[in-house]
């Protein structure tokens, strides 16, 4: 067949130069790294086996380092290939926080139903910034933020949403806290007033809005009235943008004095935020309701999910007495959002500093479904015990010496008559032989050991481990179980 008026030639479509071939092959190439080829179907069916697997029997990590892995190339492995190196070679390097015996840090241990949600939500391709886009997805977050805003005891009209982490949950009250104020001298207010043990989030959110950091109390003690009146009175109450108090110190579990914190702050027209990122799951046990009166008269609430509510990284939550001035302080406006920008839509993009987001209220959300809150309620109390059970130990022993009472799940410790440098060399092995990862901290200007709880499945044996390997500084009989 040749084309009228040029002799000879084929059509288009019959002639197939390099560049159709080029094509051709991106086509092919495209449709195979989107497609779910039969060795993805494979792998999916081993990774399944994988997860239930490493939950039963989580393993000491490997050191890191331990094979070359593969290169990128433009060819690539496949999909078993990579999944080999990642299951065998990357992942085993890591201590997980998971493991029973993660207690240098606020780890997590999630359920199973929120790894099944997590996992689902990413194959699900869901965008959770907006109602439009994200449907029902929506409302379960919704459902979610409810039960913690519930849990803290506010009130209908509270609301929030689910972030990354703490810090931009942190970040994100303050910037609420601050909008629409002004300063003596014009501009905004760049003072934040917090407790001397804040989080290290809270200068980090500081120093991104170009505040400074007044600290009111001691790092070892809860704050109180007193210490924070103190404060206040020599500034200036309009060059203030917050005050921020904590529902759980990191280093200590301690909670501060809320309900006089919120009177102060009151009488004073000031913004309180409480960060209670670890701590705040404590208010699920009866047993600890009470040191938390007053923490629903604060303005803001940070409560990480992904801490002690057992769901996966990463997940943490904001919470408003009033979220019309979140929404005022954060919703993005520009001519391509205009079709989610509707003022009845729920668009959990408007409450925090972010647009693109996971909705990581999911998990939350399936896990709370799934198992109930009672079951909630047991593993909060379980890590409760078992932290009693340590400082019970420690007390006992007469080369150990707990450096304060305990608050919630954390207890600090002491080693009588080590170093910083001793602490530091047992941490190293501890981590490197599997037996433990527990980093040293200090309190009341002295060198500690800090373990966290907030793993249900960590045993009174993990507990009894740990003790163990600190009764000698002789490695030679540490054996990594």
């Amino acid at each position: 067949m040749t084309v009228p008026g040029r002799p000879g030639r084929p059509p288009r479509a019959a002639r197939r130069g390099p560049r159709d071939i080029l094509q051709n092959r991106r086509r092919e190439s495209v449709g195979a790294v989107h497609d779910f080829a039969v060795q993805d179907r494979q792998v999916l069916g081993d990774l399944a086996t994988w997860i239930a697997d490493r939950r039963t029997s989580p393993a000491a990590p490997r050191p890191a380092r331990s094979a070359r892995l593969p290169d990128v190339t433009s060819t690539g492995i496949g999909i078993k290939a990579t999944w080999a190196v990642l299951r065998d070679l990357v992942l085993p390097t890591a201590f997980p926080t998971d493991h029973p015996r993660y207690l240098a840090f606020v780890g997590g241990s999630p359920t199973p139903a929120a790894i099944i949600a997590d996992a689902a939500l990413s194959a699900a391709a869901v965008y959770g910034g907006s109602e439009l886009e994200a449907g029902d997805v929506v409302v379960v977050e919704r459902a979610a933020m409810r039960w913690m805003c519930d849990l803290v005891g506010y009130p209908e009209q509270a609301h929030g949403a689910f972030v990354s982490g703490g810090s931009l949950a942190n970040l994100s009250a303050l910037v609420t806290a601050r909008h629409g104020l002004a300063a003596p001298g014009g501009g905004v207010p760049d003072v934040i007033v917090a407790s001397a043990a804040a989080h290290s989030s809270i200068r980090s959110a500081a120093a991104i809005m170009g505040c400074r950091v007044v600290s009111a109390g001691s790092p070892d003690r809860p704050l109180g009235a007193y210490e924070l009146t103190a404060v206040l009175d020599s500034l200036d109450p309009r060059d203030v943008v917050a005050v921020v108090a904590n529902a759980g110190a990191t280093n200590t579990g301690a909670v501060d004095h809320l309900e006089e914190i919120a009177e102060c702050c009151e009488v004073r027209g000031t913004w309180l935020h409480v960060d209670a990122a670890y701590g705040g799951a404590a208010m699920l046990a009866p047993s600890r309701r009470d040191g938390f009166k007053g923490i629903e008269l604060a303005d803001s609430i940070t409560i990480d999910p992904h801490k002690w509510l057992f769901t996966p990284f990463d997940c943490a939550a904001v919470l408003y007495l009033d979220p019309t001035v979140a929404r005022a302080a954060h919703q993005q406006r520009a001519e391509y959002l205009d079709a989610v920008s509707h003022a009845d839509d729920d668009n959990p993009a408007d409450y925090a500093a972010h647009l693109s987001r996971r909705a990581r209220g999911v998990p939350v959300w399936a896990s709370l479904v799934a198992n109930g809150t009672d079951a909630y309620v047991d593993a909060v109390e379980s890590c409760l015990t078992t932290a009693g059970y340590a400082a019970k130990q420690i007390a006992d022993k007469p080369h150990l010496e707990l450096a304060t009472e305990p608050h919630l799940s954390v207890v600090l410790f002491r080693r009588r008559g080590w170093s910083p440098d001793d602490y530091a060399r047992w941490s190293s092995r501890a981590h490197t032989r599997g037996i433990a990862l527990i980093t040293p901290t200090t309190f009341a200007g002295e060198t500690a050991l800090r373990l966290c709880f907030v793993n249900p499945l960590t045993t009174r044996a993990d507990v009894d481990t740990i003790l163990d390997s600190l009764e000698q500084d002789a490695p030679g009989r540490w054996q990594a179980s």
